[in-house]
């Protein structure tokens, strides 16, 4: 088979397993789905939020020097205009003369439709933000857009943040958000989505500062990446060549990822120099330089911007994770991301004292830890089930729990056993976490 196929199966199996495993869904799939938008199941809520926690507490909770936001999803229709995006935040777009479908020009490879062969129009620019109106009547409403990224929040509310929690300059300021781009094309499951969630940070540092701050950024969310558990080999550092970078930018940086469709971005960090305090200064009229305290010194901030969307590190998670063995299908998730953490069982669901024990243990575990309950089947298949989801450590209590109050704990990587007592269970999990 060759390396084309392999990646390819390898995505496939991704997708068929997160539709079957409750991670992600098609949206709307009742009415045969609606392209670029896609629902997370139960397991991918769980997911999703383990990733959101961990880039919290590495970004805002283990810092003193950075705070947390949430802006709006619709802003004035004047924030994209001092940004630039009413004008700059385009792609370019062709459209087949036959069939009517739109490509994206740079992803074409000849002057014919990839799908019938038929004449391409003209290229044209696309601006990928959703228009929607705001107020009663739609007519009369005031048009405005859906944020396309979550930073703009962040630059208007500078003053606000500074204004209330007095930071001195390093510091920074943390979003994390929806965000809606109206892609020409999209595919490659979660990775290029029209809605999507996205975790931002925006530092602010002194503008001779700034080349020290990229790099120390830059160093920090690649270690970030690999503590999820990230294999090395699978990322490196793209830099932006000048003459590509966005119109805002200084120095751009990629976190890429081997996806099994190539090397792609799974995070940017950008220094967007102080073009967003002073545009926003300029076309609001309200003066969003930094005054230290101490000097009177006045300026404009440069930004340091490290950017990743939540999608993206979890497809990552899940390709880098999956492991197929001869009898089982494995997700060798981080513990901490993984959406239980514990599964309990009784040994045989048709003895009631089994049973009640079990629950007893679940209900114990369940306030501390997702704890995940099975009775279905025999004890290999739910074994099997839990393995294909992710889950580090299973619990069966057996008759030997009923004479000494001691469950087997099971580890998903090496089926290896261990007996522990239930007394001591909590403990003994919220260990193995905290050194995980």
């Amino acid at each position: 088979m060759n390396n084309l196929m392999v990646k390819s199966d390898l995505m496939e199996k991704i997708v068929s397993l997160c539709k079957r495993r409750g991670f992600v869904y098609p949206s709307s799939e009742i009415y045969g789905g609606i392209g670029g938008f896609w629902d997370v199941g139960p397991l991918g809520v769980e997911l999703k939020k383990n990733i959101k926690d961990l880039w919290w507490k590495a970004m805002v909770y283990d810092r003193d020097d950075v705070y947390g936001l949430d802006s709006t999803i619709i802003h004035h229709p004047k924030v994209w205009e001092a940004s630039g995006h009413a004008t700059s935040f385009t792609d370019p777009l062709r459209e087949c003369k036959s069939c009517h479908q739109r490509f994206r020009e740079d992803k074409l490879k000849s002057d014919k439709c990839p799908e019938c062969g038929g004449k391409l129009t003209e290229v044209r620019q696309f601006n990928l933000m959703f228009k929607t109106s705001v107020g009663p009547v739609e007519e009369g409403g005031q048009e405005t857009y859906l944020r396309p990224e979550t930073c703009q929040g962040i630059f208007i509310n500078f003053g606000n943040v500074v204004d209330s929690c007095h930071p001195k300059i390093p510091f920074g300021i943390a979003q994390i958000g929806k965000g809606f781009r109206n892609e020409i094309t999209t595919g490659d499951f979660i990775f290029r989505d029209r809605e999507f969630e996205m975790m931002e940070l925006e530092f602010f540092v002194k503008p001779q500062d700034d080349e020290k701050w990229f790099e120390y950024w830059k160093d920090q969310r690649m270690k970030w990446h690999q503590s999820l558990g990230i294999k090395k080999e699978n990322l490196h550092f793209f830099e932006h060549p000048k003459e590509n970078l966005a119109h805002y930018s200084k120095r751009t940086i990629d976190i890429e990822y081997k996806f099994p469709f190539g090397w792609a971005e799974l995070e940017g960090i950008a220094n967007r120099t102080d073009f967003d305090l002073r545009n926003h200064s300029k076309f609001s009229g309200r003066d969003l330089s930094y005054q230290n305290e101490e000097t009177g010194e006045k300026y404009y901030p440069y930004v340091i911007e490290p950017s990743v969307g939540v999608e993206r590190v979890m497809l990552a998670m899940l390709l880098d994770s999956l492991k197929e063995e001869k009898e089982r299908t494995i997700l060798s998730l981080n513990p901490k991301l993984a959406p239980y953490k514990v599964a309990v069982f009784p040994l045989l669901a048709n003895k009631p004292n089994l049973v009640k024990k079990a629950r007893s243990v679940f209900d114990e575990l369940k306030p501390v830890l997702h704890t995940a309950w099975d009775e279905r089947g025999n004890i290999g298949k739910r074994y099997y089930a839990q393995d294909e989801i992710g889950t580090p450590w299973c619990i069966t209590v057996d008759f030997q729990t009923l004479e000494d109050r001691t469950v087997t704990i099971r580890n998903r990587d090496t089926t290896k056993q261990i007996r522990e007592k239930i007394d001591n269970l909590e403990g003994w999990f919220q260990n193995k976490l905290e050194n995980k």
